[in-house]
């Protein structure tokens, strides 16, 4: 990887240039925020809302400008082609990096409606980005431990109705949300700590696809199976910057949404929590494969386990 001074110049002075982006452009956001809320129409708030978009839409433009002025990331995109703005799409993708946002944001920016995430609860503290989230309607969620929910079991279900209410306002504009299956980012450690069977990933949660799926019924359009690679592990924002990521790899598979996905309560019905279970590990098992492929050849991997059957 790069060390020199070069290096450490070109990454002081693209962080420099994405602080510059985001002062300029979430104050904007935030006074756009205030004329929707003090005007309690829904035309308005409608307009309102598709402004906000459109003014992230730029704000994502502008640190891809950045990205392209200071060389600092190298992406090749294939399976975009065809890809609707005007659509709803559930997007699924593996976890590395928070690089991983930055990199789908540039990817799909115009190409398919703006991408909505949900965040833990306290990131909406993140000075300036918190609220700009907030604005967007990013759905934040307060993550409870299973040693929380038996001294306070009135909490069980605050994530699914969290869930719910950011649907419905998912429903006025066409939106793509955004889930990174396996709930945290890849690391050796977790790798073999959690046993996984597949070799560049972990296993993948699925209550929240199902709590998304179940929750918009027939509002998606499409599932968007997305497969990130980078030529060097576990990359940062700061490798970004002073552009050391290397080639950066993107596959992207649209998939039909099929009926059964909406159908049941995940929640309380064994047999589709198996069969949620059963289809996405049939998904992490061809993104496994594909990642055979897109990685660069690193040697033998110690801590690779059986390949699923």
């Amino acid at each position: 990887m790069q060390t020199s001074r070069g290096s450490t110049l070109k990454g002081v002075v693209t962080i420099s240039l994405m602080a510059v982006n985001v002062v300029f452009w979430v104050p904007i956001l935030l006074v756009v925020a205030l004329a929707k809320l003090l005007i309690p129409l829904a035309a308005w708030r409608h307009w309102t809302s598709a402004l906000m978009i459109w003014i992230a839409q730029a704000w994502i433009s502008c640190n891809g400008a950045i990205f392209s002025l200071m060389g600092a990331l190298r992406l090749e995109v294939d399976g975009v082609e065809g890809l609707d703005p005007r659509s709803w799409y559930l997007v699924l993708s593996n976890h590395q990096s928070w690089v991983d946002i930055l990199v789908l944001q540039k990817a799909f920016n115009r190409r398919i409606p703006f991408l909505k995430f949900f965040l833990k609860q306290e990131l909406i503290w993140v000075p300036f980005l918190g609220l700009a989230w907030w604005a967007l309607d990013f759905p934040f969620m307060q993550r409870h431990s299973a040693t929380y929910l038996q001294k306070h079991p009135q909490a069980r279900g605050e994530d699914l109705d969290a869930t719910r209410k950011a649907c419905e306002r998912f429903a006025l504009l066409p939106t793509s949300v955004m889930n990174f299956v396996e709930g945290t980012r890849y690391t050796t450690a977790k790798h073999k700590a959690t046993k996984s069977p597949y070799r560049h990933l972990l296993r993948p949660r699925p209550g929240g696809v199902a709590f998304v799926l179940s929750a918009m019924g027939g509002m998606l359009h499409s599932v968007l199976d997305v497969t990130v690679a980078y030529s060097e592990s576990s990359p940062t924002l700061w490798d970004l910057c002073c552009g050391r990521l290397g080639d950066v790899r993107m596959h992207v598979l649209r998939r039909p949404i099929e009926p059964w996905v909406a159908q049941g309560d995940y929640a309380e019905d064994s047999r589709l929590r198996a069969r949620f279970k059963e289809w996405l590990g049939e998904l992490w098992t061809e993104k496994d494969a594909r990642l055979d492929t897109m990685l660069p050849v690193r040697g033998p991997d110690p801590v690779a386990g059986d390949r699923p059957q």
